[in-house]
């Protein structure tokens, strides 16, 4: 067992009898091909909430930052985590991501680039259209609906696939994309809560 499989179910052994979740539609996750996987971003622990949850293993970028401390400096490459300077133009992790989607790995994602702070859907950041278009990936969205509350259930909903081909065709800009990610994580967002 690597260390990400390893760490993955040590996560899910801890965080599921806490926050009980209820996962929808994985089984329509594709099982190949480069993803962008999109989420609303509602607490500090949805990259490892949506990592454990999503069938296929999810490399996210971390702030640099968290690559000094000594003990998370060797655990983070081992879970697929790798660099980003927050606040530039990071060319190094922007070369890493559509290396990893032309790859046919899974990049996760939280367009609006910071947590709600009162669980509604921000804007996206045009990154996530750009990944998109230029890492020769489709699109997943995904909804978080919380709130992350000791022994109440936590919904995790996976999308049906966004073709990006047509997009790309028609030479569509990375905004214009990025609104329809938002526009389908926000249809996620809708019909799950009425249902919850």
């Amino acid at each position: 067992m690597n260390l990400y499989s390893f760490a993955k179910s040590t996560v899910y052994s801890i965080l599921k009898p806490i926050y009980r979740f209820e996962v929808i539609g994985a089984e329509k996750f594709p099982k190949e091909g480069g993803i962008l996987l999109c989420s609303n971003h509602i607490d500090a622990l949805d990259p490892p909430v949506v990592g454990i949850n999503t069938p296929r293993p999810v490399n996210f970028m971390a702030k640099e930052e968290l690559f000094k401390i000594p003990i998370l400096k060797s655990l983070l490459p081992g879970v697929n985590a790798f660099p980003v300077k927050r606040g530039l133009s990071d060319r190094d992790a922007l070369r890493k991501a559509l290396k990893l989607l032309k790859d046919g790995e899974v990049v996760g994602l939280f367009p609006e680039g910071t947590r709600s702070k009162d669980g509604t859907l921000g804007k996206g950041f045009s990154g996530a259209g750009f990944f998109a278009l230029r890492g020769e990936a489709n699109v997943v969205p995904c909804a978080i609906i919380g709130p992350y509350k000791p022994f109440r259930k936590l919904q995790i909903v996976f999308g049906d696939m966004i073709d990006i081909a047509p997009y790309r065709e028609r030479k569509a800009s990375a905004d214009e994309v990025t609104e329809v990610i938002m526009e389908r994580i926000g249809q996620l967002l809708e019909q799950h809560k009425k249902t919850k």
